[in-house]
């Protein structure tokens, strides 16, 4: 992707421009769209090729929140995955991470 292309707009220009120009979603067609025209578009979309069995039933919903910068020694073959993943592997790290803190709580019968 050639950087030169990428726009950034603030929510505000998004809104005045949507506003004055209309939206190039096609709703009506969206509204008709039935579970399974959907799970076929998202078949047929290789964005979505890893995520078409993924039980989202359990997903968090996280809002950003300042990050505590600290230092951690973790196993080489650890840190190498996560890196392979690509862009954002620090947050997936946290994801997981959090994902395992909310599991214990739930099974910490002490309430901590």
């Amino acid at each position: 992707m050639n950087k030169s292309n990428i726009v950034s707009s603030s929510l505000e220009e998004i809104l005045k421009r949507t506003q004055a120009d209309g939206t190039r979603t096609d709703w009506r067609r969206v509204d008709a769209m039935t579970d399974s025209d959907i799970e076929t578009h998202m078949r047929d979309d290789a964005d979505w090729a890893d995520l078409i069995g993924f039980d989202w039933s359990q997903a968090d919903i996280v809002y950003p929140k300042p990050k505590q910068s600290i230092s951690i020694r973790l196993d080489e073959d650890v840190v190498r995955f996560f890196k392979s993943t690509g862009k954002g592997y620090q947050t997936r790290m946290n994801a997981v991470l959090r994902q395992f803190m909310h599991q214990a709580l739930k099974s910490d019968k002490t309430g901590r």
